[in-house]
C-alpha cells in the first residue's frame, strides 16, 4: 500500500497554527484534505456526536464536532479514499499512558485504526508555567514535529509498520535546536494526578509532572515517551487500539464459581 491522499485533522481547531504547518508540509507531496473541528476540542477523548454540521473550508471541511466526529465523517463520507490519517500538530504534548484516552488528537488516530487506516497523532511539547497555552506559535516552532511526521508518513506504510502497530503517537520538542533525533518509545506508566478540595464545594485537579518536566526532573527511564522529549528527542510510540482482551486473566475459574453459586 502507498499513501496518496491524507485526511488531516486535529483537536485545537481548524484555524490552529499546528494544523496549518502540517498541511503545508504534507500538501507538496500528498493530496491533503482537512476535516477539522470548528473550535478547540482538547481533551474530549473519543466523544462522538449524534450528528454534526459540516461546512466547506479552503483546506477541506470544518466540522462542528469532535476529532472523532471528524474522522468518522471523513473516512466514511467526506474523504472515503483517504490512505492515511494525520492528527495534529497539537499544541501541547500527549505523553504518558494515562493521557492517551483523554486526548482528542490521539483519539482521532485511534478512530482511524478502527477503520483499518494508518494514522499518526502528532503533538508538540511546550515548556512553561500554567499559562504556556497562551503562547503564539510560528511555523518554525513545529519544525521537529513536522519533519518526523512527514518522514513517518513517507516511510512507515511501505515499511509495514502498520501491519504490527495500529497507530503512531509522535511527540516532539519545540524546535529551538537544530536537530532532534527520533527515538522509538513506550508510553510512561508513571501516574501523578492530584485532587484537592478548595473550600468552596469544588475539587481542583493538578498534574505535577509538567513542573518536573520544566526542571528536567522526570521519573521516566530512557525508552519512554516523556524521557525522550525532555532529552530533546522526538518520541514515536507504535501503539495498538485500546481494550485488547487478555485471555489468561483468571476469569474462567471465576465464571465456573459464579455458575456454581447460581445453582446452589
Amino acid at each position: 500500500m502507498s499513501v496518496d491522499r491524507i485526511l488531516l485533522t486535529n483537536d485545537d481547531g481548524v484555524d490552529a497554527a499546528g494544523l496549518r504547518a502540517l498541511y503545508e508540509a504534507l500538501a507538496d507531496e500528498y493530496a491533503v484534505t482537512v476535516v477539522a473541528p470548528a473550535d478547540d476540542q482538547s481533551s474530549v477523548g473519543r466523544r462522538l456526536s449524534a450528528d454534526v454540521a459540516v461546512d466547506d473550508h479552503e483546506l477541506g471541511y470544518v466540522v462542528d464536532g469532535t476529532p472523532v466526529d471528524c474522522v468518522v465523517a471523513g473516512l466514511d463520507e467526506l474523504v472515503p479514499d483517504a490512505d492515511a490519517v494525520v492528527a495534529g500538530c497539537n499544541e501541547g504534548a500527549n505523553l504518558g499512558a494515562y493521557t492517551l484516552g483523554r486526548s482528542g488528537t490521539v483519539s482521532a488516530a485511534v478512530e482511524a485504526a478502527f477503520f483499518d487506516v494508518p494514522a499518526v497523532a502528532t503533538s508538540m511539547y511546550v515548556p512553561g508555567g500554567d499559562d504556556w497555552w497562551k503562547r503564539e506559535f510560528e511555523p518554525s516552532d513545529f519544525a521537529h514535529a513536522i519533519r518526523a511526521t512527514r518522514f513517518l508518513v513517507d516511510e512507515a506504510v511501505d515499511a509495514e509498520v502498520f501491519d504490527r502497530a495500529d497507530y503512531l503517537n509522535v511527540n516532539a520538542p519545540v524546535a529551538n535546536a537544530d536537530r532532534a533525533p527520533l527515538r522509538v518509545t513506550t508510553p510512561s506508566t508513571w501516574y501523578g494526578m492530584r485532587a484537592e478540595r478548595n473550600g468552596d464545594g469544588r475539587v481542583g485537579f493538578s498534574d505535577p509532572i509538567w513542573g518536573r518536566m520544566n526542571d528536567g526532573d522526570v521519573p521516566d527511564p530512557v525508552g519512554t515517551d516523556r524521557r525522550a522529549v525532555v532529552d530533546g528527542e522526538v518520541s514515536v510510540s507504535p501503539l495498538s487500539v485500546p481494550h485488547a482482551a487478555e485471555p489468561d486473566a483468571g476469569l474462567d475459574e471465576l465464571v465456573d464459581a459464579y455458575e456454581a453459586a447460581l445453582r446452589s
